[in-house]
């Protein structure tokens, strides 16, 4: 189990098979919202603040939970304060589960601004990833004042790709639901970048 601090207020957790192995977590339970998969929640935030000091205590807490293709979990973790009236120490936690076959995947990041994706584009540039043959369709859209960058036909031999999801969720949140809303942001949303964004963006926005 890996813990990460992205920021002040969000972690990453990274747990691969391996550990789920040996903490005997079921990958259906933890999917599922049973009182043990709560439980193991958290448990694992205890832990985040015994290794990296990351405090939950009195605060709202937000989890994305994603499972990999291949069994391996990636856990976003954010806080934030909540008004007092409302603080409740066992109904604090939301969680947010996702599945993904990065094999057949379509998925959409949203990031709250232009400059977070030029973040997420200057990461992707200073650990040289490439660009090519990653998606067979990467296009940038701004919709209600985000951006939203869409990957179709992901190629799952792409090298490291499971590190760059990983790392997507220190830039952008994964949005649920996404044939759905890919026909929103057709016909809604307006198109910044198309033929791979991600290497457009670099070439003129990266750092």
């Amino acid at each position: 189990m890996r813990f990460e601090k992205l920021n002040e207020d969000k972690i990453r957790i990274t747990l691969s098979h391996e550990d789920l192995v040996k903490k005997d977590i079921d990958f259906h339970s933890f999917m599922s919202n049973s009182m043990e998969s709560q439980d193991l929640f958290f448990d694992m935030l205890e832990e985040a603040e015994k290794e990296i000091g990351f405090v939950t205590k009195d605060y709202l807490i937000r989890i994305e939970a994603l499972a990999m293709a291949g069994g391996d979990f990636i856990l976003t973790v954010t806080r934030s304060l909540p008004e007092k009236s409302k603080i409740n120490s066992r109904k604090k936690v939301h969680i947010k589960r996702k599945n993904m076959n990065l094999a057949t995947a379509q998925i959409i990041c949203s990031f709250a601004t232009f400059d977070d994706y030029c973040s997420f584009l200057n990461f992707f540039k200073q650990n040289a990833f490439p660009s090519a043959k990653l998606a067979e369709s990467v296009l940038l859209y701004e919709y209600k004042n985000a951006f939203f960058l869409v990957l179709s036909g992901i190629n799952p031999t792409y090298p490291n790709l499971k590190r760059l999801i990983s790392s997507l969720t220190e830039f952008a949140s994964f949005v649920d639901r996404s044939n759905v809303f890919s026909s929103k942001l057709l016909e809604s949303g307006k198109l910044i970048m198309k033929n791979n964004a991600i290497r457009t963006g670099i070439k003129h926005f990266a750092r």
